[in-house]
Protein backbone atom coordinates (compact mmCIF):
# COMPACT_ATOMS: atom_id res chain seq x y z
CA UNK A 1 0.00 0.00 0.00
CA UNK A 2 1.74 3.85 -0.73
CA UNK A 3 1.75 6.18 1.17
CA UNK A 4 -1.33 8.32 -0.50
CA UNK A 5 -3.60 5.03 -0.05
CA UNK A 6 -3.18 5.58 3.88
CA UNK A 7 -5.68 8.04 5.65
CA UNK A 8 -4.09 10.67 6.78
CA UNK A 9 -4.25 9.72 10.21
CA UNK A 10 -2.46 6.80 9.30
CA UNK A 11 0.18 8.71 7.34
CA UNK A 12 1.06 11.01 10.29
CA UNK A 13 1.56 8.08 12.19
CA UNK A 14 3.78 6.59 9.75
CA UNK A 15 5.66 10.36 9.45
CA UNK A 16 6.43 9.45 13.26
CA UNK A 17 7.27 5.89 12.95
CA UNK A 18 9.77 7.05 10.29
CA UNK A 19 11.16 9.57 12.55
CA UNK A 20 11.95 7.54 15.18
CA UNK A 21 13.22 4.80 13.61
CA UNK A 22 15.95 7.28 11.85
CA UNK A 23 16.48 8.79 15.03
CA UNK A 24 17.01 5.83 16.36
CA UNK A 25 19.51 4.47 13.72
CA UNK A 26 21.76 8.04 14.27
CA UNK A 27 22.05 7.32 17.82
CA UNK A 28 23.06 3.69 17.20
CA UNK A 29 25.48 4.15 14.36
CA UNK A 30 23.33 1.82 12.42
CA UNK A 31 21.76 2.23 9.18
CA UNK A 32 19.01 -0.63 8.72
CA UNK A 33 15.83 1.50 9.27
CA UNK A 34 17.43 4.38 7.24
CA UNK A 35 17.98 2.27 4.18
CA UNK A 36 14.74 0.61 4.05
CA UNK A 37 12.96 4.02 3.94
CA UNK A 38 15.64 5.60 1.38
CA UNK A 39 15.36 3.25 -0.83
CA UNK A 40 11.87 2.73 -0.84
CA UNK A 41 9.74 2.24 -4.27
CA UNK A 42 7.40 4.95 -2.65
CA UNK A 43 8.51 8.45 -3.57
CA UNK A 44 6.69 9.95 -0.76
CA UNK A 45 8.56 7.24 2.03
CA UNK A 46 11.50 8.41 0.79
CA UNK A 47 10.77 12.06 1.20
CA UNK A 48 8.76 10.83 4.72
CA UNK A 49 12.95 9.64 5.47
CA UNK A 50 14.70 12.87 4.19
CA UNK A 51 12.34 15.27 5.73
CA UNK A 52 13.23 13.39 9.29
CA UNK A 53 16.94 13.22 8.78
CA UNK A 54 16.82 16.83 7.93
CA UNK A 55 14.76 17.63 11.32
CA UNK A 56 16.58 15.69 13.51
CA UNK A 57 19.65 17.56 12.28
CA UNK A 58 18.47 20.66 13.26
CA UNK A 59 17.08 19.43 16.57
CA UNK A 60 19.95 17.00 17.68
CA UNK A 61 23.51 19.18 17.35
CA UNK A 62 25.35 16.60 19.01
CA UNK A 63 24.05 14.50 16.61
CA UNK A 64 25.13 16.43 13.70
CA UNK A 65 28.64 15.01 12.79
CA UNK A 66 27.38 11.14 13.47
CA UNK A 67 24.48 12.08 10.58
CA UNK A 68 26.52 13.55 7.90
CA UNK A 69 29.08 10.46 8.67
CA UNK A 70 26.26 8.27 7.82
CA UNK A 71 24.90 10.32 4.56
CA UNK A 72 28.08 10.00 3.67
CA UNK A 73 28.27 6.41 3.64
CA UNK A 74 24.65 6.30 2.22
CA UNK A 75 26.23 8.47 -0.70
CA UNK A 76 28.33 5.15 -1.64
CA UNK A 77 25.32 3.09 -2.21
CA UNK A 78 24.78 1.09 -5.12
CA UNK A 79 21.16 1.96 -5.24
CA UNK A 80 20.62 5.22 -7.08
CA UNK A 81 17.71 5.60 -4.85
CA UNK A 82 19.31 5.80 -1.78
CA UNK A 83 22.27 8.36 -2.85
CA UNK A 84 19.20 9.84 -4.44
CA UNK A 85 17.21 10.46 -1.25
CA UNK A 86 20.84 11.43 0.57
CA UNK A 87 21.13 14.24 -1.95
CA UNK A 88 17.64 15.08 -0.44
CA UNK A 89 18.74 15.03 2.92
CA UNK A 90 21.73 16.97 2.79
CA UNK A 91 19.55 19.84 0.72
CA UNK A 92 17.45 19.45 3.57
CA UNK A 93 20.06 20.30 6.07
CA UNK A 94 21.72 22.73 3.62
CA UNK A 95 19.01 25.19 3.96
CA UNK A 96 20.52 26.36 7.06
CA UNK A 97 24.15 24.50 7.12
CA UNK A 98 25.20 24.68 3.59
CA UNK A 99 28.96 24.44 4.23
CA UNK A 100 28.42 20.95 6.61
CA UNK A 101 26.87 19.32 3.27
CA UNK A 102 28.31 20.98 0.13
CA UNK A 103 30.38 18.05 -0.22
CA UNK A 104 27.50 16.08 -1.06
CA UNK A 105 26.49 18.17 -3.94
CA UNK A 106 30.13 18.27 -5.19
CA UNK A 107 29.88 14.63 -5.33
CA UNK A 108 26.32 14.41 -6.45
CA UNK A 109 26.77 16.81 -9.92
CA UNK A 110 28.76 13.94 -11.35
CA UNK A 111 26.87 10.96 -9.95
CA UNK A 112 26.29 8.17 -13.10
CA UNK A 113 22.74 8.41 -12.31
CA UNK A 114 20.30 11.24 -13.47
CA UNK A 115 17.93 10.81 -10.47
CA UNK A 116 20.39 11.79 -8.23
CA UNK A 117 21.82 14.94 -10.24
CA UNK A 118 18.08 15.83 -10.63
CA UNK A 119 18.31 15.53 -6.58
CA UNK A 120 20.82 18.13 -7.07
CA UNK A 121 19.31 20.50 -8.92
CA UNK A 122 16.13 20.41 -6.63
CA UNK A 123 18.46 20.66 -3.52
CA UNK A 124 20.32 23.94 -5.03
CA UNK A 125 16.67 25.18 -5.36
CA UNK A 126 15.39 24.88 -1.78
CA UNK A 127 18.39 25.64 -0.62
CA UNK A 128 18.75 29.05 -2.84
CA UNK A 129 15.73 30.29 -1.44
CA UNK A 130 15.87 29.64 2.18
CA UNK A 131 20.23 29.77 2.40
CA UNK A 132 21.08 31.85 -1.07
CA UNK A 133 24.67 33.24 0.33
CA UNK A 134 26.66 30.15 0.39
CA UNK A 135 24.64 28.22 -2.26
CA UNK A 136 25.04 31.10 -4.92
CA UNK A 137 28.51 31.03 -4.13
CA UNK A 138 29.08 27.67 -4.46
CA UNK A 139 26.96 27.28 -7.62
CA UNK A 140 28.94 30.39 -9.22
CA UNK A 141 32.27 27.76 -9.04
CA UNK A 142 30.55 25.53 -11.20
CA UNK A 143 29.43 27.97 -14.11
CA UNK A 144 32.33 27.94 -15.88
CA UNK A 145 32.91 23.95 -15.70
CA UNK A 146 34.02 22.09 -18.62
CA UNK A 147 30.75 19.51 -18.60
CA UNK A 148 28.30 21.00 -20.11
CA UNK A 149 26.01 19.37 -17.87
CA UNK A 150 27.21 20.33 -15.04
CA UNK A 151 26.64 24.01 -16.73
CA UNK A 152 23.04 23.49 -17.12
CA UNK A 153 22.43 22.10 -14.17
CA UNK A 154 23.97 24.47 -11.81
CA UNK A 155 22.02 27.16 -14.27
CA UNK A 156 18.69 25.01 -13.81
CA UNK A 157 19.61 24.95 -10.14
CA UNK A 158 19.44 28.52 -9.11
CA UNK A 159 16.16 29.06 -10.94
CA UNK A 160 14.16 29.24 -7.64
CA UNK A 161 15.94 32.18 -6.02
CA UNK A 162 15.79 34.25 -9.60
CA UNK A 163 12.00 33.99 -9.22
CA UNK A 164 11.48 36.19 -6.00
CA UNK A 165 15.62 37.78 -6.47
CA UNK A 166 16.68 37.88 -9.91
CA UNK A 167 19.04 40.00 -8.64
CA UNK A 168 20.18 37.60 -7.22
CA UNK A 169 21.17 34.88 -9.90
CA UNK A 170 21.49 37.11 -12.91
CA UNK A 171 25.17 38.17 -12.27
CA UNK A 172 25.65 34.33 -12.48
CA UNK A 173 23.98 33.79 -15.48
CA UNK A 174 25.44 36.12 -17.12
CA UNK A 175 28.70 33.85 -17.19
CA UNK A 176 26.93 31.76 -19.82
CA UNK A 177 25.45 34.49 -22.58
CA UNK A 178 28.43 32.95 -24.93
CA UNK A 179 27.91 29.49 -23.59
CA UNK A 180 28.11 27.60 -27.17
CA UNK A 181 26.20 24.14 -26.14
CA UNK A 182 22.63 24.26 -27.31
CA UNK A 183 21.35 22.28 -24.22
CA UNK A 184 22.78 25.45 -21.58
CA UNK A 185 21.62 28.32 -23.86
CA UNK A 186 18.11 26.92 -24.09
CA UNK A 187 18.52 26.21 -20.40
CA UNK A 188 19.82 29.78 -19.74
CA UNK A 189 16.75 31.20 -21.71
CA UNK A 190 14.21 29.30 -19.42
CA UNK A 191 15.23 30.50 -16.53
CA UNK A 192 15.43 33.63 -17.71
CA UNK A 193 11.89 33.36 -18.54
CA UNK A 194 11.00 32.03 -14.94
CA UNK A 195 12.44 34.65 -13.05
CA UNK A 196 10.82 37.70 -14.96
CA UNK A 197 6.78 37.40 -14.41
CA UNK A 198 6.70 37.82 -11.04
CA UNK A 199 6.24 41.17 -8.96
CA UNK A 200 8.95 43.86 -9.85
CA UNK A 201 11.17 41.10 -11.52
CA UNK A 202 10.11 41.73 -15.26
CA UNK A 203 11.78 45.60 -14.52
CA UNK A 204 15.25 44.06 -13.09
CA UNK A 205 15.46 41.40 -15.84
CA UNK A 206 15.14 44.05 -18.60
CA UNK A 207 17.28 46.55 -17.24
CA UNK A 208 20.11 43.75 -16.62
CA UNK A 209 19.88 42.29 -19.79
CA UNK A 210 20.09 45.62 -21.59
CA UNK A 211 23.67 45.60 -20.63
CA UNK A 212 24.41 42.11 -21.47
CA UNK A 213 26.75 41.92 -25.01
CA UNK A 214 24.76 38.51 -26.56
CA UNK A 215 21.69 40.76 -28.12
CA UNK A 216 21.01 37.76 -29.83
CA UNK A 217 20.57 35.60 -26.99
CA UNK A 218 19.31 38.25 -25.10
CA UNK A 219 16.05 38.47 -28.26
CA UNK A 220 16.05 34.79 -27.26
CA UNK A 221 15.08 35.62 -23.57
CA UNK A 222 13.03 38.49 -24.34
CA UNK A 223 10.82 35.91 -26.36
CA UNK A 224 10.49 33.21 -23.85
CA UNK A 225 10.01 36.27 -21.34
CA UNK A 226 7.17 37.57 -23.73
CA UNK A 227 5.76 33.36 -23.67
CA UNK A 228 5.63 33.36 -20.05
CA UNK A 229 3.76 35.92 -19.40
CA UNK A 230 0.90 34.27 -21.28
CA UNK A 231 1.75 30.75 -20.27
CA UNK A 232 1.42 31.68 -16.71
CA UNK A 233 -0.75 35.11 -17.00
CA UNK A 234 -2.84 33.76 -13.96
CA UNK A 235 0.27 34.29 -12.03
CA UNK A 236 2.03 36.83 -13.70
CA UNK A 237 1.83 40.33 -12.38
CA UNK A 238 1.95 41.68 -15.65
CA UNK A 239 -0.52 40.66 -18.55
CA UNK A 240 1.17 40.06 -21.57
CA UNK A 241 0.24 42.95 -22.81
CA UNK A 242 1.83 44.76 -20.78
CA UNK A 243 4.83 42.85 -20.58
CA UNK A 244 5.05 43.77 -24.15
CA UNK A 245 4.82 47.55 -23.33
CA UNK A 246 7.24 47.51 -20.88
CA UNK A 247 9.63 45.78 -23.29
CA UNK A 248 8.82 48.12 -26.33
CA UNK A 249 9.59 50.97 -24.19
CA UNK A 250 12.49 50.18 -22.05
CA UNK A 251 14.72 47.66 -24.23
CA UNK A 252 13.61 47.84 -28.11
CA UNK A 253 13.69 51.33 -28.42
CA UNK A 254 17.16 51.73 -27.19
CA UNK A 255 18.45 48.51 -29.05
CA UNK A 256 16.84 48.55 -32.56
CA UNK A 257 18.89 47.88 -35.05
CA UNK A 258 21.21 45.98 -32.21
CA UNK A 259 20.69 41.92 -32.97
Amino acid sequence: MGFYDLSKEARAILVEEIHQAIARNIAEGETPAILSYFSNEDTYIRKAGYLAMGRIYMAQEDQRENIKAQLLKLLKSHNEKVRQTTINAAGEIGKYHFEAVSIFFDKGLFDPHHSVRNAVIGSLKKMGQKNPGPTLAWAKGYLNHPDKEIRREVCHGIELRGRTHPQDVLPLLEVLQDDATARVKNTLVHVLGQISYKKGCLETVIRTLAAWENKELVAKAIDEIVDVHHRYKNFSALTQQQAIRYIDENYWKEHQGTN
